[in-house]
């Protein structure tokens, strides 16, 4: 049986239009009609309705094409683009984080680190995942990874995808603050190329913990920010419904945090997102990793610690009383 078809709020022109077309196209074979001018006309209609609601997605959209439930996750790239992943568990202190996990793979025939935030996708899996959130062992053995690839200098690839670092009782306990906040410093000082990939949702610190690299890339129809829009509107509007004047304010989206350099490059995803064609969002970003990965393996230990400190010390302008300040 097949997977009932999930469609956005905003897709549904499109939905109504498919449904037309598939009927047109039934009646046809059951009834020996030439319709073909009546489908060549609602084909039509479909690519045109395409470009009219993809070439406008506003902020709001954009995050909900992020969490679309068909969207690839971090193991999908991983699988799509390399060979030989081994998963290695546990963080040495407290036990072993599903929603962040590890491990060598090989890729474009090169040894590296992935570190990936990985959600699920059915009840189970996503119970299993803690829905992509890590706890605090997640982020340790995120850094024991990272710590381990720098010893075999290996560069580290890690995927972004979390609404946000876990915030419930026992991840508080065990000081999950304290294991980003390590992550961040130590992640500044790593002998190793780096590079992230934003492949979903990019959510506070959740995904800073992984995200402090040499590159940051992102997928058009991805987001970054320090708040979700639900988040930011129950602060600021006191109702969540507010969600998506929030996003519009946050400037969470790809294009706009290219422009502010706080992300590097930005992958094109295929028409609709990248749920609609994994294979070739996966060829596109495997080919951006390979550029980047080539401009980093050439420089130095410490000209790679220098250049990626001053990138962060950097990030951000704010202007006040009329001069420019970073």
């Amino acid at each position: 049986m097949e997977a009932p078809v999930y469609t956005l709020e905003f897709e549904k022109p499109l939905r109504e239009l498919s449904a037309q077309l598939e009927q047109l196209r039934k009646q046809s074979l059951e009834n020996n009609l030439d319709l073909g001018r009546e489908i060549a006309a609602i084909e039509k209609k479909i690519t045109a309705t395409q470009r009219e609601i993809y070439s406008s997605l506003t902020p709001w959209q954009r995050v909900q094409i992020a969490r679309h439930p068909r969207r690839p996750y971090a193991l999908d790239y991983v699988g799509l683009m390399c060979t030989g992943f081994q998963e290695l568990h546990g963080d040495r202190q407290f036990g072993d984080d599903r929603a962040l996990i590890g491990g060598t793979a090989f890729f474009d025939g090169q040894a590296v680190m992935i570190i990936a935030q990985q959600k699920g996708r059915d009840t189970k899996e996503k119970i299993a995942r803690n829905f992509g959130m890590p706890q605090p062992e997640g982020y340790r053995k995120a850094l024991r990874l990272m710590k381990l690839a720098e010893k075999f200098n290996l560069p580290v690839l890690t995927f972004i995808d979390t609404p946000g670092a876990y915030p419930g009782l026992g991840s508080e306990e065990r000081h999950v603050s304290e294991a980003i906040a390590v992550n961040l410093r130590e992640m500044t000082l790593l002998g190793t190329p780096t590079i992230s990939i934003v492949v979903g949702e990019g959510g506070s610190g959740g995904a800073l913990g992984i995200g402090v690299t040499d590159r940051v890339l992102i997928f058009d129809n991805s987001y970054y920010s320090v708040i979700s829009p639900e988040g930011c509107a129950a602060i600021l509007w006191k109702d969540p419904a507010a969600a998506p004047k929030a996003a519009e304010a946050l400037k969470l989206n790809a294009d706009v945090l290219e422009k502010l350099g706080v992300v590097d490059e930005v992958i094109p995803e295929p028409f609709g997102g990248a749920h609609n064609n994994p294979e070739q969002a996966a060829a596109t970003l495997k080919y951006s990793i390979q550029k980047h990965l080539n401009d980093l393996r050439a420089l130095s230990v410490s000209r790679l610690v220098d250049t990626r400190y001053e990138r962060y010390r950097h990030l951000g302008v704010y202007q006040e009383g009329g001069a420019v300040l970073a």
